[in-house]
């Protein structure tokens, strides 16, 4: 069976996959039997005060309680939809023993790290016959998943690290493509076991005695170890993330002075992510603070179509916040907080159990935490070590970033970002780095929404968006004039008319202003850019209402009705018969915006009407000839991977030609067009 029919099994189990358990980034991916639980951190446990303890240091004194809040952070895959529910069968499945539970997840398993073995080999054609085995081991078994959770969280795990796999084909239609996504630097700082130096544990022995933190802070050989590797091999990974502190690191000490915790807490999220609000780790946790999904619904984190807030900086400061002091609250000591919020509570709780003593570093001794869990709290000392001690680490001369400034509006409505972009002089790439909880280039439909909009930008994103209609934000356009812009050549631009153009900007004549701003009426499912437009990769789930067609999904969700069918293999507009639509959501400005400039730039270049254009590849990269400059213009369809520097040097140009242009465009994405100048 092709594994493109995972697709038709996921909308089939739509409603039975649910998010995966606690925000713990040392979880192995491999778990065969993770244990069930609630999200939300329960405080009632017995206090470890009666556990006898270590002769090691004591931590912090305990913090007061306070009510979970919403948080941010960038977390696993797959959006359901809110009003998703796949048909269900007439008789309940039978509830499957313990033993036929762990007989299914056990097969499941073997074929899934069978087809991560052949993926990461090369061999993709039996990668994905292995993950096709693998749905069919939980589809064929005939148990309820509903009825044992580690089936739930078995599903969920596979659907999840498919999805995350580049395979080749495995997708309908061309035109999906991944959420740009950093991998968490946890994952690879976790995998490093660092050689101590005595010098070096030496010298910070000394430092330790003269730092200031409100975290205990200890020298250990496992300590030096780490500053030793972050000093060298790994200084590239502590530099960016140390340098891009600096945009969150006074919205993050307020929100954590607020909440009561050490302030300190601060360096957790440098080790988790190095402050990169879309860093995802191999397990699923997302954002700055590294939620899992369930974790993050208790502690108040939106996850929808629309919006994960586990990618909003300050939502998810205030949860991790909050999380960690229920943690202190329970174990009473800021170290086995730390692992807790790491390995999840239960595993810590365990140990405690099972030893006797409520203290890191003796379970660390005893070797009774997960590997990642071990290296989880010297990590997080070694980069507050260093980062209270920028002058002996050389760290004075860092680039650091400047933090954001942003105005706030709250809407009601859905708006395009590319329009939001247009209304106040910005950039898409712009407005998606100020909102990166948005998972898609739209704002959320029928709730409030709060955008960030460029500092100073407010009243003229309120004057401007006043002119559109509210149900026409995901459509019509803003336009600032170019020379040799005509009423004809912009509605055959946007699939309009220019008479609409003239009545919506009540022109009296045809002459137009250079550097004005046209309103562009352009009607629902006509927009020109719409076909072209990059796709997440994982499926969202619709299920069919009475009255729906594919104009109207496609209208809902601001995807081209030629998608929607493609997709789901239909060819007219009814939606009679089907429960549930299967849809790839929108997630980057589209391609087609590189297209409209590309051909802009090529026209400003003056090259001639004759130039001969022939494809090149199957990549749909083009070549435009000029035979008095003896230069090409290449039409160059961005791939996974590349970067600025890899394409320059691919057409031996620079990164500075590149931007110059491409309208200084900064982030690549899969499906782009960049327009490169190749000297002959």
């Amino acid at each position: 069976m092709r594994f493109a029919n995972l697709y038709v099994r996921t909308v089939a189990l739509a409603s039975l996959a649910l998010a995966a358990c606690s925000c713990q980034t040392a979880q192995k991916p491999v778990a065969l039997l993770p244990p069930g639980g609630a999200p939300a951190l329960k405080t009632s446990t017995p206090p470890p005060a009666t556990v006898p303890k270590a002769s090691t240091p004591k931590s912090a004194a305990s913090q007061p309680a306070t009510t979970p809040s919403p948080t941010y952070n960038q977390a696993s895959a797959q959006q359901p939809a809110p009003n998703e529910a796949a048909s269900q069968p007439s008789q309940p499945a039978p509830s499957a023993s313990p033993d036929a539970v762990a007989d299914v997840i056990d097969r499941v398993e073997k074929e899934y790290l069978a087809g991560v073995a052949n993926y990461h080999a090369g061999r993709n054609e039996a990668a994905k016959q292995n993950f096709d085995n693998a749905f069919n081991a939980l589809l064929d078994s005939k148990l309820d998943m509903r009825s044992d959770s580690r089936l739930e969280k078995e599903f969920e795990r596979i659907s999840d690290g498919v999805n995350h796999l580049d395979l080749p084909g495995t997708q309908p239609g061309d035109a999906s493509a991944e959420q740009k996504s950093e991998p968490a630097p946890i994952d690879e700082t976790n995998e490093v076991t660092p050689a101590v130096d005595l010098n070096v544990k030496a010298k910070a022995q000394a430092e330790i005695k003269s730092t200031h933190s409100d975290l205990p802070l200890m020298m250990t050989d496992q300590v030096a170890g780490y500053i030793n590797y972050f000093s060298n091999h790994g200084r590239g990974t502590f530099l960016r993330a140390f340098e891009r502190s600096g945009r969150y690191r006074e919205m993050m000490r307020s929100i954590l002075k607020e909440e009561g915790v050490p302030q300190d807490l601060i360096y957790l999220a440098q080790a988790e992510s190095g402050f990169h609000p879309l860093a995802v780790s191999r397990v699923g946790a997302r954002g700055i603070w590294q939620f899992m999904g369930s974790r993050a619904r208790g502690y108040g984190l939106e996850r929808s179509l629309w919006v994960d807030d586990r990618q909003d900086p300050e939502k998810s400061t205030r949860a991790a916040a909050r999380h960690l002091k229920d943690l202190y609250n329970q174990f009473g000591d800021w170290y086995l907080a730390m692992a807790a919020y790491n390995s999840g509570p239960g595993t810590v709780q365990a140990a405690v159990r099972r030893t006797g003593f409520a203290d890191f570093w003796e379970l660390y001794r005893r070797n009774v935490l997960p590997k990642e869990t071990r290296n989880y709290v010297p990590i997080i000392l070694a980069v507050t070590i260093m980062t209270k001690n920028p002058s002996q680490y050389g760290l004075d001369d860092a680039a650091m970033d400047h933090a954001t400034r942003y105005d706030t509006v709250t809407i009601d409505y859905a708006v395009d970002l590319r329009l939001v972009a247009e209304c106040v002089d910005a950039k898409p790439a712009e407005l998606q780095d100020l909102n990166p909880s948005l998972l898609r280039s739209t704002t959320p439909q029928g709730k409030k929404f709060e955008l960030h909009l460029p500092a100073g930008t407010k009243e003229q994103y309120q004057t401007a968006i006043a002119s559109i209609p509210a149900n026409m934000r995901l459509w019509w356009r803003y336009h600032k004039v170019q020379p040799g812009d005509t009423l004809a050549s912009l509605a055959r631009t946007y699939r309009t008319t220019a008479k609409s153009i003239t009545e919506a900007n009540h022109l009296e004549g045809t002459e137009l202003d250079v550097e004005g701003k046209l309103v562009i009426p352009v009607a629902v499912g006509k927009h020109p850019l719409s076909d072209t437009a990059t796709y997440a990769r994982r499926i969202t789930r619709y299920k069919v209402h009475r009255g729906d067609t594919v104009e109207t999904v496609a209208e809902n969700f601001s995807i081209s009705p030629q998608m929607v069918r493609r997709w789901n293999g239909l060819r007219g507009d009814s939606l009679r018969g089907r429960k549930v639509l299967a849809l790839h959501l929108p997630v980057t400005p589209t391609s087609g915006d590189s297209e409209l400039a590309t051909s802009k730039t090529s026209k400003s270049l003056g090259h001639s009407k004759k130039a001969v254009q022939k494809p090149t590849q199957k990549d749909a990269s083009y070549i435009t000839a000029d035979s008095k400059t003896q230069a090409a213009i290449v039409r160059h369809r961005v791939k996974s991977g590349e970067t600025l520097y890899s394409i320059a040097n691919t057409y031996r140009t620079t990164v500075a030609a590149l931007k110059h242009d491409n309208r200084d465009v900064a982030v690549l994405r899969p499906g782009m067009i960049l327009i490169v100048q190749q000297s002959r």
